[in-house]
């Protein structure tokens, strides 16, 4: 049977198939949906964890116990899990464990766009790259088998247009989901420096061994055609090439780490030229130059950014390849007249967000912002304006204490802001040096009660896990308490007259202050009985206040504010700063 599946749904699809037992991750776009869809499948396991380190750590913990193992994470996660995936590299496995890394080239949702193909490299295990959502299924099962077969953790490494893009996907019936038995082995499993050097061996021999797997394995494949150029590709670049280059003859690599080398010197001997085309970074191009192949790559294609067929066949076309002349020449023709271009559309906060405020308040204070990852990261949008900082998961209470440090001037007037969800991720650490170190950061935790930014999952400050379990609420304010932060105070975001109060008061305090900022996404919560708010024509002076909020409901219309009533949440925040009192709940009569 053959269903439409998304890559993400294929490979929880896949790992359903293979036996896994435990699944465990982050949730980032693009893999979120991995585990929301796996945690549907009867007779398994699979969680949240607080952060991608962790996730790994339970994943290392399960296929040592003898599971089959999946832990899921977008591209940066795997910087967080860094450090149990360089030693597992060295202890190897129990039953399979696979890591899927979803990369984010283009950035549609992220804040830097590395190539993780090189973690697999610097670890020195296994990398697949599925083209499509068949492969990535199918990957799935082949990647715990070389796991189990070769003892190594393997990368699945995605991108954003297979997680995301659908295609169709034939099913089979689940394999037995059995437990490999367990054994006590500190040789293998306590990474102590003794312990280290006889496994380091050990990592050279199945380098060795995973070298010659390789040149036979069936995810790696020569698809011979006009032998002019040759083509070696991986991922999805695969299908544009077949897209854009039609006749050329084709090496296509599943298996991107180890290569294949005497498969690729075979492939280059067979064709008159080279050409490497891959996404963002030029792993294969470099590794296939160091063969003694020539070859060409990111000289013609760019290092950055998502591939395309267009983008493909302009370049290709420009250095005189004549089959992509001819994919122009024929998009071209059947091309209609384009339509104007549609206006810019920025990412917004919802209307009714309980964020919203809490940047207009920061603004209008003239605070400096150390801000985070999260929904509550458009704030730095116009019209709020209001972030200074955003780093990475976590960073906005470590960067506040350091701008305190550097620059004892700024320390009163310095905010750290942070959600829920992220806060638990890493930014308790932060905190805690905060204290340590004799800082006075203010910290806002904007916590509304979910990990919103990736679609609604939860957290340990939930009260729900993944598998829809009731589970004890973290107290976050007994948390700040714990490590050491003696004012912490909870506010309403949609009170703005109390939150400006509390921020004042804290940040002008010589120590450090916590304020959870309180208030559930609108999108779970919505207040379905409020009114729209309406506007007073004869009041309003147009006087802009309303507009300062950047609520997506309210516009200027013939010189006066106008609320789209089916838009408005009925929060009331632009009520509360209207100076003319021309904003009023009184129903929709000015949809």
């Amino acid at each position: 049977m053959k269903e439409l599946l998304s890559g993400n749904a294929a490979i929880a699809r896949g790992a359903y198939e293979a036996g896994v037992t435990v699944g465990a991750g982050y949730p980032g776009t693009p893999s979120t949906e991995i585990l929301e869809n796996f945690a549907k499948y009867p007779d398994i396991y699979a969680q949240w964890s607080p952060n991608e380190k962790v996730a790994l750590e339970v994943g290392a913990g399960a296929s040592i116990a003898g599971a089959r193992v999946l832990v899921t994470m977008k591209h940066v996660g795997v910087n967080v899990a860094a450090d149990p995936l360089f030693t597992l590299a060295y202890t190897g496995v129990n039953g399979g464990l696979l890591l899927v890394s979803a990369d984010d080239p283009g950035m549609h949702s992220s804040q830097n766009e590395q190539d993780n193909r090189f973690y697999a490299l610097m670890n020195k295990i296994p990398c697949l790259e599925p083209a499509d959502s068949q492969e990535a299924k199918d990957m799935v099962g082949l990647g715990l088998d070389i796991s189990e077969q070769f003892d190594t953790p393997v990368m699945l490494r995605l991108t954003t247009r297979v997680s995301h893009s659908q295609s169709f996907v034939e099913l089979k019936e689940p394999g037995p989901r059995t437990l490999r038995p367990y054994s006590k082995d500190p040789l293998k499993y306590v990474m102590v420096p003794a312990h280290g050097r006889l496994r380091r061996v050990f990592l050279e021999e199945r380098t060795a061994r995973l070298k010659e797997y390789s040149e036979n394995c069936p995810v790696n494949f020569i698809e011979w055609g006009d032998r002019s150029l040759g083509v070696i590709t991986s991922g999805i670049s695969y299908h544009y090439v077949k897209e854009v280059l039609p006749r050329a003859s084709v090496l296509k690599l599943g298996l991107t780490n180890p290569l294949p080398e005497k498969l690729i010197r075979a492939f280059a001997a067979g064709v008159a030229q080279i050409l490497v085309i891959e996404e963002l970074e030029p792993f294969l191009e470099l590794q296939i130059r160091a063969l003694g192949i020539a070859a060409k790559g990111k000289e013609l294609l760019p290092s950055y950014g998502e591939l395309s067929p267009a983008l493909m066949a302009e370049r290709l076309s420009k250095a005189g390849f004549p089959v992509a002349r001819e994919y122009l020449a024929a998009a071209a023709a059947g091309q209609e007249a384009a339509d104007e271009p549609l206006p810019g559309r920025p990412p917004v906060m919802c209307a009714g967000c309980p964020h919203r405020g809490v940047f207009y308040t920061l603004k209008k204070l003239k605070l400096i912002v150390s801000g985070d990852i999260g929904c509550y990261t458009l704030g730095s949008l116009s019209p709020l304006s209001a972030m200074d900082t955003c780093i990475c998961m976590g960073a906005s209470i470590g960067a506040a204490l350091g701008m305190e440090k550097a620059n004892p001037e700024l320390a009163r007037r310095t905010v750290a802001v942070i959600g829920d969800s992220t806060f638990l991720h890493s930014g308790v650490t932060g905190l805690m040096d905060v204290v340590y170190n004799g800082g006075t950061s203010t910290v806002l935790i904007l916590d509304n009660r979910t990990t919103a930014m990736t679609g609604h999952q939860e957290n340990p400050a939930t009260g729900t896990t993944l598998l829809g379990k009731p589970a004890p609420e973290v107290d976050l304010a007994a948390v700040a308490r714990a490590v050491g932060v003696n004012r912490v105070r909870t506010v309403d975001p949609m009170n703005l007259a109390e939150l400006e109060r509390a921020v004042k008061e804290e940040v002008a305090a010589p120590e450090p202050s916590f304020i959870i900022v309180r208030r559930p996404c609108m999108l779970l919560k919505k207040n379905t009985a409020a009114q729209p708010v309406a506007v007073d024509k004869e009041t309003c002076v147009n006087c802009g206040m309303c507009l300062q909020l950047g609520c997506p409901a309210i516009s200027r219309r013939e010189g006066k504010a106008h609320i789209t009533a089916i838009q408005c949440n009925g929060c009331g925040l632009c009520i509360q700063v209207c100076k003319k009192g021309a904003l009023t709940k009184r129903g929709d009569e000015n949809a």
